[in-house]
């Protein structure tokens, strides 16, 4: 298979402190790869220096062949890399509907007339109703965002994202915070994400990881420490030993 996302050497550096360390990381087209790692490990770090929310201080990182260490966040997005993000502040008042409407539109090009092609552009109206559908979020499209169920935003998120047709998602903890019995839902539908789109999950929960990656890596102290199949992670004692036998596996915090 052939690498869609890559890092080669790459540093960040905050002062005298080194966030990450050296980190090389290939993402194969069509992977489901977790990164991995306990609190502090650098992997907040690591997803906003492949976001272009941070400059490497060192490395770099490609997308497709091309070099994009040094564009900025838009760009990168343009260019198909996307990460799922916090919905509350921007779209509270909107509904799922009129969010995806609002992303569909600006991502084909018609800017902010998404009022206008709500109902007007055929295609717009016909990619919104796939997204509704697939997220399973047709029945509460017309309520306002901040009133959704915590999973149902949760999965809002992740249309969102799609919505933007990546070729990479960096699927940010997507089911931190949701409560057991909305959880379900959301694993299947991360599950049935689509084959071409490559992703690459940051995830503290192990029943998760070992149930959706391919592929994990394991961040320490800013570095890579392994990597392999989900079977070879869960049986190295390294990784038993800094991670995953402590009993803070399971939380929500970000690294």
């Amino acid at each position: 298979m052939s690498v869609v996302l890559s890092t080669r050497g790459l540093v960040k550096r905050f002062g005298g402190i080194t966030a990450t360390h050296n980190v090389s990381l290939d993402l194969r087209k069509g992977a489901r790869h977790a990164l991995i790692g306990p609190n502090g490990a650098g992997k907040t770090t690591l997803i906003n220096l492949l976001t272009g929310v941070l400059e490497p201080s060192e490395g770099t990182i490609t997308l497709d062949g091309q070099d994009i260490s040094r564009l900025s966040p838009h760009e990168r997005v343009k260019r198909g890399m996307v990460r799922t993000f916090q919905i509350n502040q921007l779209f509270d008042t909107l509904t799922p509907l009129q969010t995806l409407a609002l992303t569909v539109s600006q991502h084909h090009g018609l800017g902010l007339k998404w009022w206008q092609a709500l109902g007007a552009n055929r295609e717009v109206t016909a990619r919104c109703e796939a997204l509704l559908a697939q997220f399973h979020l047709t029945e509460v499209m017309d309520q306002p965002t901040h009133i959704l169920a915590y999973g149902k935003r949760r999965l809002l998120e992740i249309a969102i994202a799609l919505a933007c047709e990546p070729r990479v998602l960096l699927l940010d903890e997507p089911v931190a915070g949701v409560p057991a019995g909305e959880r379900e839902e959301l694993l299947q539908t991360v599950a049935a994400l689509p084959t071409d789109v490559s992703v690459l999950l940051i995830e503290h929960d192990m029943d998760l990881v070992f149930s959706f990656a391919d592929r994990v890596t394991v961040l320490v102290n800013g570095a890579v420490l392994t990597e392999g199949e989900p079977s070879q992670i869960a049986n190295d004692p390294q990784v038993k030993a800094v991670y995953l036998g402590h009993d803070d596996t399971h939380g929500a915090a970000h690294g």
